[in-house]
C-alpha cells in the first residue's frame, strides 16, 4: 500500500475541526502508557511498600484507633458524614478481612482481587436484528457477478440479506471478532451460501493484506458495506463487558483479546488522572469528565479495583449524583452511559479505524462502487459525513472551509470549490434514519444513521 493510503491516525483536532493536524493521536500515547503499566514486570512488582501502607491505614480506620488519642469534638467529620456513615465506605468483605488478618505487613494483589463482586456467568444472545437493513441493500444494487465487503459482519444480517437479493454475488465478510467469525464461517458452509461468502476474521487495518491473501485487487470491488458500533450479541453478553445493564468483566476487548492489548479495566487501574479525564471527554463528550476522572482514581486509592460493569456504573452514577439524564434525543440515559462509550472507543481503537476503513473503501472500490456507512453516534457519523463531503486531506480533517464559512463573508464560488473537492457522490440529500415502525421492532436502532455514496473518481 502507498504511503498515501498508510495507517491514517485520527486525531483530538480532526474530530474537533481545529488546526492541529500534526499533533499525536491521543489512543495511541495513552494506549502505550496503559500498556506499558500493564505488563508483567509492572504487575509483579506491585509497590508493596505504598500498598502496605494503604492498608496499615485502611486497618487503623476500621479499628478506629484515633478514637482515644484525638476524641472527637463534633458529631460528624469534616466530611459532613458521621462515624457511622464513615465506617461505610470500606466493603463488608474487607473488613472481614481485616478482622480475620489484623496485622497486614504482606498483602498481595491477587488477595485484594479476590474480594471483587462475582461476574455474572453469560446468558445467551437473543438474535440480532441488523439496522436498516432493507435500506442498505437498496442502496448497495447488488449485481450479477459482484463483489462485496461487509465490513462489519456482527451475526451476519446485512450479509444474508445481501446474499439472498441476487444469487451470483460474492460477499467478503471481515470481523474482528472471533465469535462473529464462527459464526461466517458456519454461515459460508450452508448449501446456498457455499462459494460466496468468504469470512475474514481482523480490523479494517487488516483488511489490505486479508485481501492480498485470497487474491482480491484493488479498485475491483463493486460495494462496501459499514455497521460501525457494537452489535447486539456484544451487548447481550455479559462476559464481554460492553453492557451496563449485564453485570460481568469489564474487558470491552471486540477481538476477545486475541490481539492483545489493554482491557478497559486495565485502562481504568493504571492511566492517570488526566488522561483518563481526556479520554472520556475525546470519546465520550463527557462533559463531567473531570469528576469522572477524580472519582476513579480516589477508588484506586482506596484500593478499589474497578473490574466489573457493576462497579463501575454505580461508581460514575454515585459521583455525578445528578437525576436521571436525557440523551441528545431527549430520552432517558443512565449516567454512565458516555462513559462506557469512551472506554470501548479507546479499548477497540475505534475512530481510527474508521478513520482507515473509509480510506480503504477508496482504495479498493472501482469506479461508480458503492459505500454504504452506518453510525450510531455523533464521532462516527462525523468521520464518515467528512469524508463523503471532501473535508479530509490525506487522512485528517480539512481546517480550510471552516475559515472560510461565515454569513458575513462572500468569496468566489470556483475558489471555495477547490478547497473541498470529494471523491464520492452523495446518494441522497439528508442523512437516512429508521422509520417508526423499525424503530419499533427494534429500540437500538433509534441511533441509527444510514450514508450511502459512488465513488466518482
Amino acid at each position: 500500500m502507498s504511503s498515501k493510503y498508510a495507517y491514517q491516525l485520527i486525531t483530538e483536532s480532526y474530530l474537533l475541526g481545529g488546526d492541529e493536524a500534526a499533533a499525536k493521536d491521543l489512543g495511541e500515547q495513552i494506549r502505550k502508557k496503559v500498556t506499558k503499566l500493564t505488563g508483567s514486570a509492572s504487575l509483579s512488582n506491585e509497590a508493596s511498600a505504598d500498598l502496605t501502607k494503604q492498608i496499615d491505614a485502611l486497618e487503623r480506620l476500621s479499628l478506629n484507633v484515633y478514637a482515644e488519642k484525638y476524641p472527637r469534638q463534633h458529631e460528624s467529620t469534616a466530611t459532613g458524614l458521621t462515624a457511622a456513615q464513615c465506617s461505610q465506605v470500606l466493603s463488608s468483605e474487607f473488613l472481614q478481612y481485616l478482622n480475620d488478618k489484623p496485622k497486614l505487613r504482606s498483602i498481595t494483589t491477587q488477595q485484594v482481587r479476590q474480594y471483587t463482586a462475582t461476574v455474572t456467568p453469560p446468558t445467551p444472545a437473543p438474535g440480532h436484528v441488523p439496522v436498516l437493513c432493507q435500506t442498505a441493500v437498496d442502496y448497495l444494487q447488488p449485481l450479477a457477478g459482484g463483489k462485496y465487503i461487509d465490513m462489519t459482519f456482527g451475526a451476519g444480517g446485512h450479509t444474508r440479506r445481501l446474499l439472498d437479493s441476487c444469487s451470483e454475488t460474492t460477499v467478503y465478510a471481515l470481523d474482528r471478532d472471533p465469535l462473529a467469525h464462527e459464526l461466517a464461517q458456519r454461515l459460508s458452509q450452508e448449501p446456498e451460501y457455499v462459494g460466496r461468502l468468504v469470512p475474514l476474521l481482523g480490523k479494517f487495518s487488516d483488511l489490505p493484506q486479508l485481501l492480498e491473501e485470497v487474491n482480491v485487487a484493488r479498485h475491483s470491488i463493486d460495494g462496501m458495506l459499514f455497521d460501525f458500533g457494537c452489535s447486539s450479541m456484544q451487548f447481550d453478553e455479559a462476559a464481554r463487558g460492553f453492557s451496563i445493564s449485564h453485570n460481568g468483566p469489564l474487558d470491552m476487548r471486540m477481538d476477545c483479546g486475541r490481539t492483545g492489548g489493554v482491557s478497559a479495566a486495565d485502562v481504568l487501574a493504571r492511566a492517570e488522572e488526566a488522561d483518563l479525564a481526556r479520554i472520556l471527554r475525546v470519546y465520550g463528550e463527557e462533559k463531567a469528565a473531570k469528576k469522572i476522572a477524580r472519582a476513579i482514581v480516589e477508588a484506586r486509592g482506596a484500593l478499589q479495583r474497578i473490574e466489573t460493569t457493576r462497579q463501575l456504573a454505580d461508581l460514575v452514577a454515585a459521583a455525578l449524583g445528578e437525576g436521571q439524564r436525557l440523551d441528545r434525543l431527549q430520552r432517558p440515559a443512565h449516567a454512565a452511559t458516555k462513559t462506557f462509550q469512551a472506554l470501548r472507543i479507546f479499548v477497540n481503537n475505534e475512530l481510527n479505524e474508521i478513520n482507515y476503513g473509509m480510506l480503504l473503501a477508496q482504495e479498493y472500490l472501482r469506479a461508480e462502487g458503492r459505500l454504504v456507512a452506518i453510525t450510531f453516534h455523533s464521532l462516527e457519523d462525523t468521520i464518515v459525513k467528512r469524508h463523503i463531503n471532501g473535508n479530509v486531506i490525506e487522512g485528517v480533517a480539512n481546517p480550510v472551509p471552516l475559515k472560510y464559512c461565515g454569513y458575513d463573508l462572500t468569496h468566489d464560488p470556483d475558489l471555495l470549490e477547490s478547497f473541498v473537492q470529494s471523491n464520492w457522490r452523495q446518494l441522497h440529500r439528508h442523512v437516512i434514519l429508521p422509520d417508526a415502525s423499525e424503530i419499533a421492532r427494534n429500540s437500538r436502532s433509534r441511533s441509527a444513521k444510514l450514508r450511502a455514496a459512488i465513488k466518482i473518481k
